[in-house]
């Protein structure tokens, strides 16, 4: 698949909601050894600022979640559990912070070091969870601080395909039920099917 325009830093800009309902569809890529590692995003989910209770800032910049207030369009890569690399896309202006969490893609070049990396579980769960998503790509602590807006640090999002809104699902989101309402609720998580995506790229 050809290299495709990336998305700019105007892009990570806007709100966060809006960014990561636009972000369903681009292309998600790593670069290692220089070769392409790609796909198609499928979910994600939008945390917006210190009064989101579901947010990593909710009590203010710390060591761990500093590069949330970076401006929009570098990585935000933290662990979890113990054990598990999230990737997220910092959005918005600088020291501002509000990120969106890449959950799901449907990989699309690159499958055989996916499948390395995902050796023993079938192809269409590599990559449908965020830490899957992670170790699929070989994304830990070194991404954190990314500049997606280029390729120099081999971590990118380029322009992929448009998704009509009908095919757009709406949740809450996932695992925040200690954040209370309005957070626990509010339709923040956004999908798209991978047959959807299968479809329009006729694959």
């Amino acid at each position: 698949m050809a290299s495709q325009t990336l998305l700019k830093r105007e892009f990570y800009l806007q709100p966060v909601q809006e960014a990561a309902r636009a972000l369903l569809g681009q292309r998600l890529v790593r670069l290692i050894g220089g070769k392409r590692i790609s796909g198609i995003i499928l979910e994600t989910e939008a945390y917006d600022g210190e009064s989101d209770q579901a947010c990593h800032a909710r009590s203010g910049r710390t060591a761990r979640n500093d590069m949330m207030y970076a401006q929009g369009g570098r990585a935000y890569v933290y662990f979890t559990y113990g054990m598990h690399w999230m990737l997220n896309c910092v959005c918005g202006p600088a020291d501002y912070p509000a990120a969106v969490l890449l959950r799901a893609m449907l990989p699309l070049e690159g499958l055989d070091f996916i499948a390395e990396r995902r050796a023993g579980i079938a192809e269409k769960l590599w990559c449908d969870g965020p830490a899957k998503l992670t170790k699929a790509l070989a994304i830990e602590r070194e991404q954190n601080g990314v500049d997606l807006c280029g390729r120099q640090d081999g971590l990118f999002i380029e322009q992929g395909l448009e998704i009509p809104e009908e095919i757009i699902q709406r949740t809450p989101r996932i695992g925040i039920q200690y954040s209370g309402e309005p957070w626990v609720s509010l339709p923040w998580r956004f999908v798209v099917s991978a047959e959807a995506v299968r479809s329009r790229l006729n694959i």
